[in-house]
């Protein structure tokens, strides 16, 4: 396996940290739980507890909640930003552990598969939205669909 391709899988669970910041956490916890992924021996092996796994599932579901209020901000401020930023590295790092032992390398593609989705996902709603002049709630669950779903697939795929 060559390095482009095993940093895919990190770079592809950056790119669902960058739409829902908590979903990749949750999907990479319950994969590690589930033994899908292997992290043991790994500094991000604690994402397998039943703690951990609880944990961001339940910050995933308010995640999942609050983006649909008027007074969240947008993912490319700051605050968000660095947020998405971490959550890609670690599902990134721990994909990439997983697959090839290259933690350091997994949570970088990760986190720049963040970025771009960040940014990415935010003018393309926004744009989704004004061009069909449709209420922006159906392009988020649309786009929490998709997170789910690829995050799912992604950590399946890891395995």
């Amino acid at each position: 396996m060559n390095f482009a391709s095993v940093l895919a899988l990190p770079f592809a669970i950056g790119l669902v940290a960058g739409l829902r910041s908590l979903t990749a956490p949750a999907a990479v916890c319950w994969a590690a739980h589930a033994g899908w992924i292997n992290l043991e021996g790994s500094k991000l092996s604690f994402l397998g507890s039943t703690a951990a796994v609880w944990i961001a599932s339940l910050l995933a579901l308010f995640e999942l909640f609050a983006d649909k209020q008027s007074w969240i901000g947008a993912r490319t401020r700051p605050g968000p930003l660095i947020d998405r930023l971490i959550m890609g590295a670690i599902s990134g790092g721990a994909l990439g552990f997983s697959n090839s032992h290259t933690l350091a390398a997994g949570a970088v593609a990760g986190a720049v598969g963040a970025v771009i989705a960040a940014f990415g996902g935010y003018h393309a709603r926004h744009r989704i939205v004004t061009g069909l002049n449709v209420p922006d709630i159906r392009i988020a669950l649309v786009e929490d669909a998709l997170a789910i779903i690829g995050a799912f697939l992604l950590v399946w795929r890891a395995f």
